[in-house]
């Protein structure tokens, strides 16, 4: 019960695109929001989107709105963050998290489960 994965990570130029994937193990999954944190070196783990269980709900970190797109398949438990445009700054483990409520959160203390995380580095 909530274990997720992501996949999808890896070194890119900048301007390239990349798509992060998670796969969550979970029972009623439109109950639970989604969310992708990221954490560079020595800084803070952050907030870079989330949705709503029903996806019918969407946010954004002001930096990566206009280039970053979250989405998720309610059909096989499927969360996605495709990721547009990328610069060097977006360098960071990207983390999948779910949350037990549907509404959904920006703060990494309103998420219960995490994954391990996913590598994305973009090269100048």
């Amino acid at each position: 019960q909530g274990q997720l994965v992501e996949s999808g990570g890896g070194l890119v130029q900048a301007g390239d695109s990349l798509r992060l994937s998670c796969a969550p193990s979970m029972r009623k999954f439109t109950s639970y929001a989604m969310a992708w944190f990221r954490q560079a070196p020595g800084k803070e783990r952050e907030f870079v989107a989330a949705i709503s269980g029903n996806g019918g709900s969407t946010d954004y970190e002001d930096s990566v709105k206009g280039r970053f797109t979250i989405s998720r398949n309610n059909a096989n438990n499927r969360v996605y963050l495709q990721m547009n445009r990328l610069k060097p700054e977006d360098t960071a483990v990207y983390y999948c998290a779910s949350r037990v409520w549907s509404d959904i959160g920006t703060m990494k203390d309103q998420y219960d489960y995490w994954g391990q995380g996913t590598q994305v580095t973009v090269s100048s």
